[in-house]
């Protein structure tokens, strides 16, 4: 039986394969999909004059983006993390304190976000990455809640109520995040470079090693790889992902709450990750998507829209536990290799 790092160097190799650039696999074209669908989106939105719409989709970015780190370290190593938010909403706080009190920057303050992340990743993941399983769900869990805890009764920090106010920041001299057009493309190209950067990630050595570290830990560290430094750095770039992505919050709605870092946001962090697919990296970004439209549509019928998705994440975890996008691509795949393998013939 061949080891994980060994199944890893043989992906590794079998990547590296030259291809006609003009061959795209399925999971790079469900990703083409998605962003020329929202740039679409975007357009017709702005055609209508509709800002709502385009606001919506913005905030469904920008969760999507939280999505993407729980997706790195569900997907990838293996790990549940529960308090995800934690993140988020430290990101989200440090932008509106900048732009608050500081700099109306939008990249000074996006910086300054991913610096504290980052920070704040490093802490957490010396505390929670030497536990496994439901442990570590725990530990994360924990963490968010006593982090929320102490914002919620910080006077200084708005306590209950946040941070209420904060202005429009800055892109570029004449163009702000007021502009709910060019905010959206922004986050978009922020949120696709993300995307980009992992998958890149996860077709390097490091991400074979994430791989082989959730398929077998213990054979990773007998075959002398120091698995728990791996772990370590996943989730150093999972709170700089969600970091970033919190930062952006504060910049789309003009406040921030310490509900934020509330269970919920993490919880539908996870949601959206399983019901777009594990370890895809694109079916979050899906999942944040149609799970932020349809909380929106139903909620506009009624406030139950909970017990909606509640039976939408069952439904999906029962009849397609590799979630919709899990399943779609060898799908998709397959039809790809068929029209492939026929064009090859009547060449």
């Amino acid at each position: 039986m061949s080891s994980p790092i060994t199944s890893a160097a043989s992906a590794t190799a079998h990547a590296a394969t030259p291809a006609p650039a003009c061959r795209l696999s399925a999971a790079s074209w469900l990703a083409v999909v998605f962003f020329a669908g929202a740039l679409l989106f975007g357009a017709v939105a702005v055609a209508q004059g509709d800002v709502f719409y385009l606001r919506l989709a913005t905030e469904a970015l920008i969760f999507g983006g939280l999505a993407l780190s729980v997706d790195l370290l569900l997907g990838r190593v293996g790990l549940l993390p529960l308090g995800q938010a934690l993140f988020f909403g430290l990101g989200a706080y440090v932008s509106a304190l900048v732009l608050k009190h500081w700099t109306d920057s939008l990249w000074l303050a996006l910086g300054v976000a991913l610096v504290f992340s980052a920070l704040a990743g490093l802490i957490g993941g010396l505390i929670a990455i030497r536990s496994k399983g439901v442990y570590f769900a725990l530990i994360s869990f924990g963490l968010a809640q006593v982090v929320s805890k102490l914002i919620y009764n910080t006077r200084e920090l708005g306590a209950s109520d946040g941070i209420i106010g904060v202005p429009a920041a800055t892109i570029a001299p004449g163009l702000t995040s007021g502009t709910p057009q060019l905010f959206f493309l922004l986050v978009l190209g922020l949120i696709g470079a993300f995307y980009l950067a992992l998958r890149y990630l996860m077709d390097t050595p490091m991400g074979r090693q994430l791989d082989a570290i959730r398929i077998n830990e213990h054979r990773v560290s007998f075959l002398g790889v120091d698995a728990w430094r791996y772990k370590l750095g996943a989730f150093v770039a999972a709170a700089c992902i969600a970091g970033v992505s919190g930062a952006l919050y504060p910049m789309l709605r003009g406040f921030v709450s310490p509900e934020l870092m509330f269970f919920q946001v993490s919880g539908n962090a996870v949601i959206n990750v399983i019901v777009g697919g594990t370890g895809t990296l694109i079916g979050p970004l899906y999942g944040s998507a149609i799970l932020t439209g349809l909380r929106s549509v139903v909620g506009s019928f009624t406030a139950h829209h909970h017990i909606v998705i509640g039976v939408l994440f069952v439904v999906v975890v029962i009849l397609m536990p590799r979630g919709l996008i899990g399943y779609a691509t060898p799908v998709l795949q397959r039809w790809l290799d068929r029209r492939r393998d026929n064009a090859g013939e009547q060449a």
